[in-house]
Order: C-alpha cells, then structure tokens, then sequence
C-alpha cells in the first residue's frame, strides 16, 4: 500500500467556510481531545453546544457571554463596508445572538508588512466607529506585523463581552416554532464575490454588514421568552443556519421559498453564476425560531425599527422519519432537502 498522503490529509479552504467541511474538521481537530468536563464552565455554555458564544454564570441568574471570532476578507474594502467595520458588526452580533447586551471589546491585528498605513488606519476607524456609535468599549488588544509575503493583507480578531439576564440557546428551538429572518439574504456573500471577480452588476450589490444591537435588545426586552433560537448566517448563509439548527435539535424545519426575501440583483446575480443565495453569507441579518403564539408580533416589531423585508419563512416539526433534515417547498410547489452547504462557497468572506 502507497504511504503517499492524499488529498484529505491536507487543509483545504472549504474547512473554512463554514458548511460541512468546517464541521467535520472542528469535530477532529479539536472537539474530538476535549473530555465533557472541558466543554463548559459549570451551570455555562460553552463547546458543549457550538452556539455563537459561550456563557459564564455570575449569579443572580445573570451570565457573561463571550464571542471570539478572527476576520479576513477580501478585497478589504467593499461595497456597503471594510474589514475594520466587519469585524466590529460580526463580534457584537454574536454577543447579542446569545441574549447578551455588548459592552466590551478586544481586538488583535496582524498586518501584513509594506501594508499603507493610510488603509490601516481607515479599516481601524471603521472598527472604533462601529464602537462608538454601539457604545462599547475597547478595553484591551494586540497589534502585530508579518513579514511581506507571509500574511494576504490584514487578519483582525476581536473578542466580545456582554451581559446577558435571560440566555439564548439554539438547542432550545421547539416544534411549533416560527422561523424568521429580519431581512434579504446572501448579499455580504453576493457582494463580495462581485467585487473579487470585478464583475458589474446592473443594479447595485452591497453588503448588508451592520451592527443589530437595537434590533435585538428591543426584541429581547419586548420578547426575550419567546426567542428560542437566534443566529446571524455569517458562513454558509441561511441554509448553513437551518441546517445546524436541525441537526441540534433533531427536528424537522420546513421552509417555504417563495417566503425568503431576496433582492433581485442578488437572484439575478446569483442564478447567473449558479451559485444558491441560501448558501451565501449575510452580516447583518438575524434568524430567529420563535414561539407561534408570539411569531406575528415579533415580525410587527422587528418591521417597524425599520426592517421592511422581515418576514416569516417557515417552521419547526416534530418527525421521526424526517428529524435533523431542511425541506424547502420550492416556488413550483415541490419538496427539496436543504443541504448544508459544501466546498469553497466564496473565499475569504467573513
């Protein structure tokens, strides 16, 4: 037998973009040398459930949660945005899709040597920006430089703190539940590859990325019992999202086409390339499984601070022949699976 390592023995960038992939070498790599006693803080959150942070208790019923995310796109600037401002957004929306309120940061940079420094210092701005305007602080980071040709530009890692008085968690999505998504999706994802492969689009695509604290906090404080379930669809998109959540819970969560907001440039841009919308990234979007009973009030809510496109999209079913699956009722009227997407979706995103 040949000794030769194959292709499998090798990282590949689809490990990082978020679909299977990246699930498969997670569970490998790392998750697989964890004991159950490593995964969590006692009472917290944590590995144990691969949500978008993790939680500590503090008493009172209150815990810190904590998100760590690292952060390279390119190009570095783009339409809607710039890394400094995507890194800020995609920090604190992870806070907030664990329930907590955002109130520090920390970041660490890694530039690439013979970078401008006028480049540096606007993707800086837009990160502090982002802050200021969000009320929170940058309490601590590290700023580093690698030699030219070792680094492809910029790589930022942030690290975000909040408080949280009611958790979060999307294993607690329910049969019964309503999925909704607070606005059109795939295109940080569409607008990213335009602009990597210097494509003109009639009509304009731009990233979506911004910051969802008022969103979600109004949301949490208005129906913070009701949200079982919240995540924004960085990688792998709304597809990647369901398809996590199913396999969480092990239910079935059916979704309806033809519900799914989309922009047209996005659908036009997308069937194009014969590329899936679903499975591209949004930063600055939130999912959300919520209670039925609650479901119509909630999209009320998030519509009138001012996310127009919010809509309803599908549900959460009990099934033992079909549990841990996505079907999609397709606009014709048909039933396809969902599937997790798979490969290099588009590189260096998010």
């Amino acid at each position: 037998m040949s000794n030769m390592p194959s292709d499998d023995d090798f990282i590949k960038l689809s490990h990082g973009s978020g679909g299977k992939e990246t699930t498969r070498i997670v569970s490998s790599l790392i998750l697989s040398l964890l004991r159950e006693d490593m995964m969590a803080v006692k009472g917290g959150i944590g590995t144990d459930e691969l949500d978008d942070g993790a939680a500590i208790p503090i008493g009172d019923g209150r815990y810190i949660v904590v998100s760590i995310d690292s952060y390279t796109v390119n190009p570095p600037f783009f339409p809607g945005g710039n890394l400094g401002k995507l890194a800020a957004s995609g920090t604190i929306n992870d806070v907030l899709m664990m329930g907590g309120k955002p109130i520090a940061m920390m970041d660490a940079v890694v530039v690439e040597e013979g970078s401008r420094i006028e480049e540096v210092r606007e993707i800086i701005q837009s990160f502090i920006e982002i802050l200021r305007e969000e009320e929170i602080k940058l309490i601590g980071g590290d700023f580093k430089v690698m030699p030219r040709g070792q680094l492809d530009k910029y790589v930022i890692t942030t690290v975000g703190v909040g408080i949280a008085e009611k958790l979060i968690v999307d294993s607690n999505l329910s049969p019964g539940d309503k999925i909704i998504v607070s606005g059109t999706v795939g295109e940080h994802g569409a607008a990213i590859l335009a602009a990597q492969e210097n494509f003109s689009v009639e009509g304009e695509l731009k990233s979506d990325v911004q910051p969802l604290k008022h969103l979600m906090l109004s949301l949490i404080e208005e129906f913070g019992h009701s949200i079982h379930a919240a995540q924004d669809p960085t990688r792998g998109g709304l597809a990647q999202t369901l398809n996590e959540w199913a396999s969480k819970t092990g239910h079935l969560i059916t979704v309806n086409e033809a519900e799914i907001p989309i922009r047209d440039e996005v659908r036009a841009f997308t069937e194009l390339l014969g590329i899936d919308p679903l499975s591209l990234a949004c930063e600055g979007r939130v999912v959300l499984g919520v209670s039925p009973a609650d479901a119509d009030a909630i999209l009320d809510l998030i519509r009138e601070l001012g996310y127009e496109d919010a809509a309803i999209i599908g549900d959460v079913k009990k099934s033992e022949k079909y549990g841990g699956m996505v079907v999609l009722e397709s606009v014709a009227g048909g039933l396809r699976i969902l599937e997790p997407p798979s490969g290099t979706i588009v590189p260096r995103i998010c």
